[in-house]
């Protein structure tokens, strides 16, 4: 083979290689990642998005670094509440990279720091509440335990957005003593609805028993009012008629007095005859007698009488 040729061949290796060194050098960037650029050993600069080259041999990438929302759920971590109750309570986290650098160089290990972290936190924190509080209060440790998470990463590049407290797990007999609890609460709200509702019923007996009570009263009233008025009706009714009846009788002795004039008889008379309607009136049934003030002149009138028979 001649040189040239065996030159040539070396050449178009060379490129080849140095083709494939560059290739192998240009990196991508995605829209949701960072790159940690070291350059003999130390930091150099942080890539964001698009394509860019390493410097073969210089440059290296230290780190890819996610700037997505991770969550992290830890293992169940053991508790003790301030009244000596043992529990196990595992978290979950939410916590985001925002400062690319400093995770990489802030700590070790940031997910296993996080980690023990929140299991020292999550036990400063039920230490200083009860049982009934820890089970009762979730909403507190999870922004007590976010407060103090997100300001002892911020050193780390580290937002915490997050902490949720997944379950709470007390011991068994606790449990036990819980059910039984509910389960006398719940016996004790039905027996408080039962009687609120033999209550309510009772208050409603009554009350009807009340209303109709009532209105029988008022019924009853009404029929004595009806009853009276009817009863005075028929008694003005009855003086209406003896009214009328007395005006018949003066009017009929009205008309005979006016006859008996007429033919001739006398004042004198007409009282004599009266004396005698008087008379049998006495005789009857009546319980009362009017006697007449004038009776001191019956004489003359007898006498008058005696005179008009003799002529």
């Amino acid at each position: 083979m001649e040189p040239w040729a065996i030159i040539l061949i070396v050449f178009g290796v060379f490129l080849f290689i140095i083709l494939l060194v560059i290739i192998s050098n240009i990196r991508i960037v995605k829209q949701t990642n960072k790159y940690i650029i070291e350059r003999f050993g130390g930091y150099v600069k942080t890539w964001g998005v698009g394509v860019h080259m390493l410097i073969p041999f210089i440059d290296r990438v230290a780190e890819v670094v996610s700037l997505k929302e991770q969550v992290k759920d830890f293992d169940p971590q053991p508790v003790i509440t301030k009244d000596n109750v043992t529990m196990q309570i595992d978290t979950i986290v939410f916590y985001q990279v925002t400062d690319p650098k400093l995770y990489a160089y802030g700590v070790e290990n940031p997910i296993s720091a996080i980690e023990f972290l929140s299991s020292t936190t999550l036990r400063n924190i039920i230490g200083e509440l009860d049982l009934d509080e820890t089970l009762t209060s979730r909403d507190v440790i999870n922004v007590k335990m976010r407060a103090i998470l997100d300001e002892a990463t911020d050193p780390w590049g580290i937002k915490v957005n997050r902490v949720e407290l997944k379950n709470i797990l007390p011991p068994k007999d606790i449990r036990d003593a819980m059910e039984r609890q509910m389960r006398a609460e719940r016996e004790k709200r039905e027996k408080i609805l039962l009687a609120e509702g033999e209550k309510q019923s009772a208050i409603l007996i009554a009350e009807g028993n009340k209303e109709s009570a009532i209105l029988n009263a008022e019924a009853e009233k009404q029929k004595k009012i009806k009853n009276a008025e009817g009863d005075a009706a028929a008694i003005v009714a009855v003086k209406e008629a003896e009214a009328q009846g007395i005006i018949k009788v003066r009017e009929a002795e009205a008309q005979g007095l006016e006859a008996l004039k007429r033919a001739g008889v006398d004042e004198a008379v007409l009282k004599l005859k009266s004396y005698e309607a008087l008379g049998k009136v006495a005789e009857g049934q009546a319980t009362k007698l009017i006697i007449p003030s004038d009776l001191t002149n019956l004489a003359s009138i007898v006498s008058s009488v005696s005179e008009i028979v003799k002529k």
